[in-house]
């Protein structure tokens, strides 16, 4: 039996797979290389800090009240076992407790960014100008006015918004079955929060060339792998306490990057060390 036919299949799958992790692993390092970029001018990581900060204090407080009251409203979604023996009952809201950490993070990370986008855009507007100017700049860019442009941002925000809603339904639900939901729905909301964080770090630079979320939704599905792996680096590092405020910056200048290679721009050779 000739089995070379199947033997080239596999080998191209393999290629693919391949290829796929390799995009994964670019698009992770692109996070990397914006906050080498920002880290070149403290000024203008300064600048890049203040509304992230601004932000940050707003949801630190959010995070208190949430962690302060936590038991309440573990208690609250779990109303089904107010009957149960006392070992079950606390087991489900222990459970519960931990999925509702898990999705209020994943809706915090996204809400955040989508908020710190807003209230910097002119900022943000700034830092991924300079890296289009240091990568060759933007031969098709389109003049936006400030007015026009935040209300982009803030109607592609919304909207990005109650996406995130609407997904973290499904996966708070999926956080009560055991052992998936501490093992697969985690997985899961990575990828879903780093699809949408790349599709919201990419709106500056995309709303320069005049194009709006339809347009970076595809673009950006054309390097799937890409984006995600760009998406869920950002995704891990706001997890961590202050990462959010700290790398904003640097996530801006690396949405940037991806924008340029998605969109078949040079990104990697730079052609002026202006920054």
């Amino acid at each position: 039996m000739n089995d070379s036919p199947l033997r080239a299949a596999a080998s191209r799958g393999a290629t693919a797979t391949g290829g796929a992790v390799r995009e994964f692993l670019t698009g992770a390092g692109l996070l990397g290389r914006g906050l080498g970029l920002v880290l070149r001018s403290p000024r203008l990581l300064g600048l890049g800090l203040v509304p992230a900060v601004l932000t940050g204090v707003l949801y630190a407080a959010a995070l208190i009240t949430v962690i302060a009251f936590l038991g309440d409203l573990a208690a609250a979604v779990t109303w089904f076992a107010d009957d149960w023996s006392t070992l079950w009952r606390d087991l489900i809201r222990v459970i519960a407790g931990v999925a509702l950490l898990g999705v209020g993070g994943l809706l915090g990370v996204l809400t955040f960014t989508a908020v710190t986008l807003v209230i910097g855009d002119p900022f943000y507007e700034k830092i991924s100008g300079l890296v289009e100017h240091r990568y060759g700049g933007v031969p098709d860019e389109v003049e936006v006015p400030l007015l026009r442009s935040l209300g982009n941002s803030l109607r592609d925000s919304l909207r990005l918004v109650g996406l995130s809603i609407l997904l973290g339904i499904p996966l708070l639900l999926g956080g009560f079955i055991p052992l998936v939901g501490q093992t697969v729905i985690p997985v899961l909301g990575a990828a879903v929060a780093g699809w949408i964080l790349a599709v919201e770090l990419t709106g500056v630079p995309f709303q320069r060339r005049d194009k709006r979320l339809h347009d970076r939704r595809a673009a950006l599905r054309t390097r799937r792998p890409l984006a995600l792996g760009f998406g869920v680096a950002v995704f891990v590092c706001f997890l961590i306490p202050l990462g959010a405020v700290l790398l904003m910056p640097a996530a801006v200048a690396g949405g940037t990057l991806l924008s340029r290679k998605v969109l078949g721009l040079p990104a990697d050779t730079i052609t002026t060390e202006s920054l």
